[in-house]
């Protein structure tokens, strides 16, 4: 599904990093992650570490993971869910037709890429706990070639504002 259809607008609050233990988090959901100028504002606020929630599709996760860690020189963690046909209840109304897509509708697709956009951990297929240590200290030597936010952003040219107000 996609969650502009589903839940409709939403507003830039969350556009934020949060820091734990020293270290700028991030977090979009699903095809937010696609979307440049939401990322950009992520980049803005300092993250880190950036997670990317998905339904669950390596499809989807496979190419932008490591994109987004390359571009904002961060380490992105990419969690796909998994299920299939027999999550989804026998009384659902679109049940059949997704039947017809085969056993599993959401394949997972969990993984890690690093500030350089390598694979820390490749795409997974199915339920898997991924885990890997990361050293935020990368990002910093990863952006002193290349800041998206900082020194190589321009903002004497460009410039991205977020409307961080709740919508009532």
């Amino acid at each position: 599904f996609d969650e502009r259809m589903v839940w409709a607008d939403g507003d830039g609050a969350g556009l934020v990093s949060h820091q734990h233990q020293g270290v700028h988090l991030s977090g979009l959901n699903c095809w937010e992650n696609w979307m440049p100028l939401a990322r950009s504002a992520m980049y803005a606020a300092g993250t880190e570490i950036h997670f990317a929630v998905w339904p669950g599709a390596v499809g989807l996760t496979q190419d932008l993971t490591r994109f987004m860690a390359r571009e904002g020189r961060i380490f992105v963690v990419s969690v796909g869910g998994v299920y299939g046909i027999d999550d989804i209840p026998e009384d659902f109304p679109l049940r059949d037709q997704m039947a017809a897509s085969g056993p599993t509708y959401f394949n997972g697709g969990t993984c890690i890429a690093g500030p350089d956009g390598e694979w820390i951990v490749e795409p997974v297929r199915g339920e898997q706990i991924v885990y890997a240590d990361l050293d935020v200290a990368e990002v910093r030597k990863a952006r002193q070639n290349f800041d998206p936010a900082g020194h190589y952003s321009r903002p004497d040219v460009l410039r991205l504002e977020v409307n961080r107000n709740r919508l009532a």
